[in-house]
């Protein structure tokens, strides 16, 4: 490996307070032929931060605009950031650096130039295609922190560096703590050190949720353990496998002979964490932890404020050369899900200052983490196809109700390789009756309804929606002073919401559903809304929030009809009307559009939608075909209630 020459000297250097450097190594061509005009290389490159400044370089980050297709194979002195595993697929678009293990930059002033502590230095081996001649360098590099300011890179040969200056007109905010600030983002995760021993420490995680609209059900957690670390104990949540043989045939048995693994709770290097049930709360091993044991939910703070935090502890063992009591290394690359909740996309571990915590034994004292990071995960948009959730449009005025997008929480591969529909065709205008009953029962309705409708179907219809949950919003009526819409929510799944994640061994009913309605031109007539809870919520993008009854609060899931062998499956369901007022909204069109959401979010995940309205039938009349849907809906709702209250 070859390092960077005169580096104590490098006139570079004085250039600029902080230096970002990258230097190709080594380029070793791996296959190329005359009919591809591009060719795969293998790329070994280092990359150099120096810190200059006269202010410590924090949580360094640095980012490098790859643009060959290149595949990162292995990083050493630095993590991917929002990367799994290796090999990472960085395409065009470029990819974030962060420093591990030395995260942070000192100056030159306070460590008298010590290069080990005032400079990170990472070595980059990668596959690249796209170039049939040349040198592959990235398109670009600079420090990707906050409050910088750095000017386009130069080029030499087959280096590349960038110098970096405080930007004058970043406002920094002015904090007494010695590490970064606490960051603010949609889920905040800690990871603080309550107790540190030779060898091993106990740690605590706590996530607090303070996105209004996110929500996280069944949640299951992960991260990487990167020097060799395992979970002897847990309270408060438990692993998916529990099993200590990566421990007694990997480094762990070798170093700890004599230790009796028995009690191990996980020694795997990923291990995925879930939330205990509401049942072990009071269990003396594994319970009786504030804010644990409420079966991996966590609602938003406008929702319940309790409920917006969850809490586990762990004892964490450590291996050498780490085994000093104050030699702390935290996971990285944590990542956190749900059951039909939105994605987050979590950045690495910060560093800052020690967790406060109120004395335990009562007195106006207080008490510190040993040792405090922090986890910053933000609600990523669903990417096409990519939802959980979608919406469907219908209205009194036409005689066609708009299904969900095709394939809008993805596509059937048996189906599509079977050429049985198309996955990129626009979902068809169906007769509002068939919202109703699962998809697979929409096909004959809907070539009949066509038939006699004269519209013409394409040879291969276009693929199912595939979501769990939809909803339907259907204006309902239009008059001169006002207009009303029905919302009705409907379960596919045979579970409630989808109650059993994977891995779960225990199967509860989802509560306390809500739904969150964008609906720009018409926010501001909002009158009532009669069958749900509803709020206002004027400082979110003027949302319209919604949830269920007292008692109401749950979505049954997907039944069998009367007769299973000819009557479609009933999915489970709970509707309302929603009324508005015209005077609020002058020159409002409900028809064109105004009268239908903008962005709909289920549970916190959004839902995918339409791409246009219904269209106007000839003759349009305030009770049409949809009334019919509203009362068939109503029926069996109140079916399904009073069967469920009874």
């Amino acid at each position: 490996m070859s390092s960077f020459p005169g580096r104590r000297r490098d006139p570079i250097a004085a250039q600029g307070p902080r230096l970002v450097q990258w230097h190709l190594r080594d380029v070793h061509l791996l296959r190329t032929r005359e009919d591809i005009p591009s060719r795969e290389e293998c790329v070994r490159t280092s990359v150099m931060i120096l810190n200059s400044g006269t202010e410590e370089l924090k949580s360094w980050k640095v980012f490098i605009g790859f643009q060959h297709n290149e595949i990162l194979v292995s990083v050493d002195g630095a993590q991917v950031v929002d990367a799994d595993d290796f090999p990472i697929r960085v395409g065009k678009n470029g990819t974030t650096i962060t420093g591990y293990p030395n995260t942070d930059l000192k100056t030159a002033i306070e460590t008298a130039a010590d290069f080990t502590q005032i400079q990170a230095n990472v070595d980059i081996t990668g596959t690249q295609f796209g170039m049939k001649t040349g040198t592959p360098m990235p398109k670009t590099i600079h420090l990707a922190n906050d409050g910088f300011k750095c000017p386009a890179a130069k080029r030499q040969s087959n280096t590349m560096h960038v110098c970096c200056h405080k930007d004058p007109k970043f406002k920094t905010k002015l904090t007494k703590t010695k590490f970064m600030p606490r960051q603010y983002g949609d889920l905040s995760l800690t990871y603080d050190v309550l107790q540190a021993y030779e060898g091993y420490y106990q740690a605590q995680v706590t996530m607090d949720n303070f996105h209004p609209l996110g929500r996280l059900d069944h949640w299951n957690l992960t991260w990487e353990w990167m020097r060799g670390e395992f979970i002897y104990t847990m309270r408060g949540a438990y692993t998916h496998k529990k099993d200590s043989s990566d421990c007694i045939y990997g480094p762990q048995g070798q170093y700890y002979q004599s230790f009796d693994f028995t009690p191990v709770m996980n020694c795997e290097r990923k291990p995925i964490i879930s939330d205990l049930p509401a049942e072990r709360v009071n269990d003396d091993k594994v319970g009786k932890l504030p804010y644990c044991c409420r079966n991996g939910s966590l609602l938003p703070t406008i929702m319940n404020e309790t409920q917006s935090r969850s809490i586990f502890q762990l004892q964490v063992q450590k291996m050498p050369p780490d085994l000093n009591r104050t030699a702390f290394y935290p996971p990285q690359r944590w990542k956190i899900n749900g059951v039909l909740n939105p994605e987050y996309k979590c950045g690495p571990p910060i560093r800052i200052d020690p967790t406060e915590f109120p004395d335990t034994s009562g007195l106006a004292a207080k008490s510190y983490a040993v040792a405090s990071w922090q986890v910053t995960c933000n609600i990523t948009k669903p990417k096409p196809k990519q939802n959980r959730c979608c919406v469907s449009f219908s209205a009194y005025y036409a005689d066609a109700a708009v299904p969900c997008p095709t394939c809008a929480c993805g596509c059937d591969d048996d189906l599509i390789q079977d050429s049985k529909c198309d996955p990129d065709g626009a979902a068809l205008p169906i007769p509002p009756e068939s919202l109703l009953v699962p998809f697979a029962n929409r096909t004959t309705k809907t070539k009949a309804w066509a038939a006699l409708k004269h519209r013409t179907l394409p040879k291969k219809l276009p693929c199912p929606d595939n979501c769990g949950v939809s909803i339907n919003w259907h204006v309902n009526t239009d008059y001169k002073s006002g207009w009303t819409a029905r919302m009705t929510l409907f379960n596919w799944e045979a579970d409630p919401f989808q109650a059993r994640a994977e891995g779960l061994p225990y199967k509860r009913v989802d509560t306390d559903w809500f739904a969150a309605i964008n609906i720009k031109k018409a926010y501001p007539g909002y009158e009532n809304v009669y069958s749900f809870n509803g709020t206002k919520l004027p400082a979110l993008n003027n949302t319209l929030f919604f949830q269920g009854l007292k008692g109401l609060t749950y979505l049954n899931g997907i039944v069998n009809g009367t007769n299973p062998a000819s009557d479609p499956s009933v999915p489970g369901k709970q509707q309302s009307v929603i009324s508005f007022l015209k005077k609020n909204t002058p020159g409002i069109n409900v028809a064109i559009g105004d009268g239908f959401p903008t962005r709909v979010v289920f549970n916190g995940e959004e839902c995918a939608l339409p791409t246009e309205y219904p269209k106007r039938s000839g003759v349009a009349r305030r009770s049409s075909g949809g009334f019919v849907v509203a009362v068939v809906v109503g029926i069996v709702s109140f079916v399904l209630v009073t069967d469920r209250l009874g």
